[in-house]
């Protein structure tokens, strides 16, 4: 893609008009970086005021997550490397083929289990507990796991074992532990982190207004000719240089955007096409996740604007539908029942909503609390989540609007308004 005069200027004043530029940069027209231009512009950063996650919270995490032990008659959880060893702790850590884990008694303080390579490296990104059990390359660390539990007086019970931790801890632990009963520890983790704090919120809302900012630094610079990879990269630099970090972009142009995830056959941008983008950043670990829908270069046609507009009552009734001690499938069931009652589906099947209507969100971008059929979970304060009731038309187009919501105390709030229209994807 060439960027002209032309769409830089309209871009520029764009951005301008949000107070995102702060100067620019050098930029050549037909400069390269993997065969994509790069932008003509910076843009300021919108995360400087972001405050992250505080020691404290993690520590009154933990206090919660050690009541619902004892609640659930379970003596500890075992938390593989990934997002909810973050959630807790703080800590970032690769999931090697190495095991470190992180142990939360159901009294006492978190204990870690780590290579021995690895403990000091370790013991510097520690904030909350201080006991590393460290094993050595020739050492069993299933051995050393077990060791936790026995100088914590676990002698006989019950292990939560997180959703993540993978196959091979958990079979190296059962061989050593024949002893121990070992369970899912969901009733632990997803009380915790499905109910959001105002810290959490106040994250998931900087991370939706970067990414409104971003993929409208996107749509202004559509181009005729121009491929999806050109798109998810232009909106890739505007996350990062906003102050997010981005999780990717999802770009489809006219037939592959019947597709929710996208299609291998190449795509060139012509006016009239259906553009979808689908994507989000994080900010301080908490993301976000916004899709939005229009027509390229071109008055739509009747049919792209009567279900560009189908979708949009969807999505309106599914937000309708969100209301506190609701079961999570209502809101499903009423975007759903939108669509059917115009002809699409019934259930899964196409043309009409071939997946769930919505899906949790935090720090991980799909989360507890999903927005399905069967979903029995009562919407509460602090839950997080999705609308988005994709109409997909193999063969012609396809339409995602999709804003996330969370529960307060006074009912469902937006962090990122919906679309106003077809040609006004941002209000």
């Amino acid at each position: 893609m060439s960027l002209k005069r032309r769409a830089f200027i309209n871009v520029a004043a764009m951005a301008a008009g949000a107070g995102i530029i702060t100067g620019f940069s050098s930029f050549t027209a037909g400069k390269k970086r993997n065969d994509k231009n790069v932008m003509p512009y910076e843009l300021q950063s919108m995360s400087m005021d972001a405050v992250p996650i505080t020691l404290q919270e993690r520590m009154e995490r933990i206090a919660k997550a050690q009541r619902l032990l004892v609640e659930q008659k379970m003596e500890a959880l075992v938390i593989d490397a990934g997002t909810t060893l973050k959630y807790f702790t703080g800590i970032s850590w690769w999931p090697s083929e190495r095991t470190m884990v992180a142990i939360i008694p159901a009294k006492g303080e978190v204990k870690y289990v780590c290579p021995g390579f690895e403990e000091e490296r370790l013991r510097e990104l520690i904030k909350i507990g201080k006991e590393v059990y460290a094993w050595q390359e020739d050492e069993s660390p299933y051995k050393k796991i077990v060791k936790v539990f026995k100088d914590a007086g676990i002698e006989s019970g019950t292990i939560g074992i997180e959703e993540r931790l993978r196959f091979f801890i958990l079979d190296g632990i059962k061989k050593e532990a024949a002893h121990l009963n070992f369970v899912s520890g969901d009733p632990v983790t997803v009380p915790c982190r499905m109910i959001k704090s105002a810290a959490e919120i106040a994250l998931l809302q900087k991370a939706s207004d970067i990414t409104v900012a971003a993929i409208k630094v996107g749509i202004s610079q559509l181009k005729e000719g121009m491929s999806p990879n050109d798109l998810s990269y232009i909106i890739d630099i505007a996350h990062r240089q906003l102050g997010g970090e981005s999780d990717g972009a999802l770009c489809l142009f006219g037939e592959a955007s019947a597709f929710p995830h996208g299609s291998i056959q190449p795509q060139k941008l012509k006016k009239g096409d259906i553009v979808l983008v689908d994507c989000g950043c994080s900010v301080h670990d908490y993301t976000s996740d916004i899709s939005r829908t229009i027509v390229f270069g071109a008055e739509p046609t009747k049919r792209q604007l009567d279900i560009w507009n189908l979708e949009q009552k969807s999505q309106a009734a599914g937000f309708a539908a969100a209301k506190l001690g609701a079961a999570c499938e209502n809101v499903d069931a009423a975007a759903r029942k939108v669509l059917t009652d115009a002809g699409f589906g019934p259930g899964y099947k196409l043309p009409g909503l071939p997946h769930r209507t919505g899906h949790g969100i935090g720090m991980d971008g799909h989360e507890w609390g999903n927005m399905v059929k069967g979903n029995k979970q009562l919407l509460q304060a602090g839950m997080c989540f999705s609308i988005e009731p994709t109409i997909s038309i193999v063969g012609e187009f396809g339409v995602r609007l999709e804003d996330c919501a969370y529960m307060t105390e006074d009912g469902v709030k937006w962090f990122s308004k919906p679309s106003v229209s077809i040609n006004q994807p941002f209000a």
